[in-house]
């Protein structure tokens, strides 16, 4: 189910339907010329439309996104190589090199390949399917509309891939080798298009640093293609012709490192201004939460129950940890998973013999994002696997692989759970808010609007025995009416 979400007024160019057209525009315009602006104008337009479908889907299950990703990939690898040789050309035009001899012969091998690849390239362009592509552009981008650019779920993702390709910069300072610049150099480049794509008030102030870094990364992979090419096709046998090429490129390489250095090492380092325009270490709690609940909209029948029983799911939490019944409990940890836990409850099929296991088994599938690791997943699937059905058991193998600790943590989430689904089923007066309190030694869970006649009463009654095992105490449900009279 798509949420019907409102998207602020931001210029044409960073919208999917503008780079959609502009991929059939350039298509037509490279069967006529396959010269290297028109074939760097094409694999920009559908590099930007293939990282923009990377993008949405993060969050929405929609095949088309795969689909279209898959018809604009073929295209853009055999337009590659093609877009490798002109490169190298006008690397060989720029670069004082000798021998002439040498240089010679790598121009006309070039040329030579550039021809081939040229009916290689017109070849994949005739076989682009352009109606598909038609259909996709329809379509697709009603979809975008569900995730506003620079709201949490993006910046979220940004910061992902902020980690992602600062520990790539790490490992690439560390050895300093071609692969590991080279993997540097996707990296950054992911995370570039992250940025260019959903983050247009933060890509308006990096937008051109950014830029210069991956040109500074993509000479850089330009130099070794250029510099293998030349062993590869044997003109380097001649020794000296070999060491003027080592040293001619080596030098380029060089600057280009040194420049990346400067700008990408020390406190003042761009790395530093990126993170800084992200969330910061307090505000990835709800970053997190967001991304999976933009996650969960695309796959929940009932969003607005679903939002109804995390309210009520987190007020019983903040109350029992208001009178210390959970204390044991780490208090942020513990109530992250409850609120992972209940965005996802009800994802999945709609289908109501496989509603139990349906949303386990896609939590269990679900690549941890930021904020969370695989162990808080599986604790999260587990909780929404038991809050209704059957109870936890040693029985169930992934239950009883769990430490004791973690089973008893499995138990109060899904008993929290379970209660608050139930309340949130409640009729017409539809419970809005719980408050938990002591009477003795149980535990007095106060429902506003909630009537005692209500049908949910025996469900009740049922549900509180997973909270009830896990605090080891009663818990008693009142009509917040009732406690007041009384």
């Amino acid at each position: 189910m798509l949420p019907d979400t409102p998207v602020p007024p931001y210029p044409e160019e960073f919208g999917l339907a503008y780079w959609m057209d502009r991929v059939m525009r350039k298509c037509e315009a490279a069967l006529h010329d396959l010269a290297p602006e028109s074939v760097h104008d094409l694999r920009v337009a559908l590099r930007r439309c293939r990282s923009i479908a990377d993008g949405y889907r993060t969050f929405d299950p929609d095949p088309s996104w795969k689909e279209m990703k898959k018809e604009g990939r073929i295209l853009f690898r055999r337009l590659g190589d093609l877009r490798d040789t002109q490169v190298m050309l006008d690397w060989v035009g720029r670069l004082v090199i000798g021998p002439e001899a040498t240089l010679r012969l790598v121009k006309a091998f070039l040329a030579d390949r550039e021809i081939q690849l040229k009916s290689i390239a017109y070849e994949a362009l005739r076989k682009f399917n352009l109606d598909k592509w038609s259909t996709w552009r329809k379509q697709l981008p009603l979809r975008t509309h569900s995730v506003p650019m620079e709201g949490p779920a993006f910046q979220h993702l940004a910061l992902e891939r902020w980690h992602q390709a600062r520990e790539l910069h790490r490992q690439a300072l560390r050895n300093r080798s071609q692969i590991a610049f080279h993997r540097l150099r996707i990296g950054l480049k992911k995370f570039r298009y992250t940025v260019e794509n959903f983050l247009p008030q933060r890509h308006e102030q990096w937008g051109n640093d950014l830029r210069e870094l991956q040109d500074l990364l993509g000479e850089l992979h330009d130099l070794h293609v250029l510099w293998r090419t030349a062993l590869g096709i044997g003109v380097l046998k001649d020794t000296e012709a070999r060491s003027a090429w080592r040293t001619t490129i080596g030098d380029e390489r060089e600057r280009r490192l040194d420049e990346y250095h400067r700008r990408m090492v020390g406190g003042t380092s761009l790395w530093v201004t990126w993170r800084a325009g992200l969330p910061g270490p307090f505000e990835l709690e709800a970053a997190t939460i967001s991304r999976l609940a933009t996650w969960a909209s695309f796959r929940d029948g009932d969003p607005d129950r679903t939002g109804r029983v995390t309210r009520l799911a987190l007020q019983l939490y903040d109350g029992l940890r208001q009178e210390g019944l959970i204390a044991s409990a780490d208090p942020l940890g513990a109530r992250l998973l409850l609120h992972t836990a209940a965005l996802l409850h009800n994802t999945g099929s709609e289908d109501k013999k496989k509603r139990r296991k349906a949303p386990y088994r896609l939590i269990e599938r679900l690549k941890p994002p930021l904020g969370l690791n695989a162990q808080d997943l599986q604790l999260a699937a587990l909780a929404v696997r038991y809050h209704r059905g059957a109870f936890p058991s040693p029985a169930h193998k992934e239950f009883a692989r769990l430490t004791e600790s973690f089973r008893w943590v499995v138990v109060l989430t899904a008993g929290m759970l379970r209660l608050a689904a139930v309340f949130a089923s409640a009729g017409s007066g539809s419970v809005r808010s719980l408050s938990v309190g002591r009477i003795q030694t149980a535990i007095l869970v106060t429902a506003d609007s909630y009537d005692e006649s209500d049908p949910i009463v025996e469900k009740l009654a049922k549900a509180r025995h997973l909270l009830e095992s896990a605090c080891r105490a009663p818990v008693l449900v009142r009509s917040s009416q009732i406690v007041k009279d009384a």
